[in-house]
């Protein structure tokens, strides 16, 4: 394919995951309340464990309605996940050959529950998150939180979470199809867990050095299973080069 037909390509698989999002989102749209309920849990433990008084608060009049759009279209993204995670395959696939094409299930079968568990783990750690952080207002205080800079907070947690997840899976497509070697992955263990370290103390609060590490763990175990993943895949195919050179010799 010319540069010209690559970027037409682009074009349309990005219009595609557009418009899954935006049908998904429209369908989000009626579940912002439970969600919206959901958020304001760990705002009210707050309070409870507190003392002190915590609620979300609205600045602006058009504040809820933001609020409501941005959750819709994030519920929006979380749904049509398998659908945008098609099309960065399928962009991948016109430079891969046939057989390297088959791999498209293993790699949709891992991504896409990759991306929810790292969704759902961040959000299990939310609740950690804010009440550490709420534990340093004093009970003569009121927390007034407000709502869109906190529903920002909580989906860079979890968003990032889940695409952190998803990473070891493009590790593993990269061996496979021949780009990065399982020697090379390996070695580059200690700029690995060093990139994993800074991305989680990015997404979680500076203050919070537990939720960091509960975040980094996970993280570095997917790490270390694309390495065996990658390292058990090239010695598959190392065996089976020396048994082809074998008959050939023959």
């Amino acid at each position: 394919m010319s540069l010209g037909q690559h970027l037409i390509e682009l074009r349309n698989r990005l219009f595609r995951a557009v418009i899954a999002v935006v049908v998904c989102a429209i369908g989000g749209w009626f579940l912002t309340p439970f969600v919206l309920d959901a958020l304001r849990q760990p705002v009210t433990q707050l309070a409870e464990i507190g003392g002190h008084t915590a609620e979300l608060n609205f600045p602006m009049i058009t504040g809820a309605f933001d609020l409501k759009l941005q959750i819709a279209i994030t519920i929006g993204i979380v749904i049509s996940s398998p659908v945008w995670l098609y099309q960065i395959w399928a962009f991948i696939v016109p430079a891969l050959v046939r057989r390297e094409k088959q791999y498209v299930f293993g790699f949709l079968g891992t991504a896409i529950p990759l991306f929810v568990a790292g969704c759902w783990f961040g959000w299990y750690i939310l609740p950690h998150v804010v009440q550490i952080l709420g534990s340093f207002v004093s009970t003569q205080d009121t927390s007034i939180v407000d709502a869109k800079a906190y529903y920002n907070f909580v989906i860079k947690l979890i968003v990032a979470v889940g695409i952190a997840f998803v990473l070891p899976v493009f590790l593993v497509l990269l061996n496979f199809v021949g780009v990065l070697s399982a020697s090379a992955i390996i070695k580059s263990w200690r700029v690995a867990i060093l990139c994993i370290l800074v991305f989680c103390a990015m997404v979680t609060p500076s203050a919070d050095v537990i939720s960091m590490f509960l975040l980094a763990v996970p993280m570095v175990v997917l790490y270390i299973a694309a390495c065996a993943v990658a390292w058990v895949h090239d010695r598959r195919m190392a065996k089976r080069q020396a048994k082809l050179d074998e008959e050939y010799e023959l």
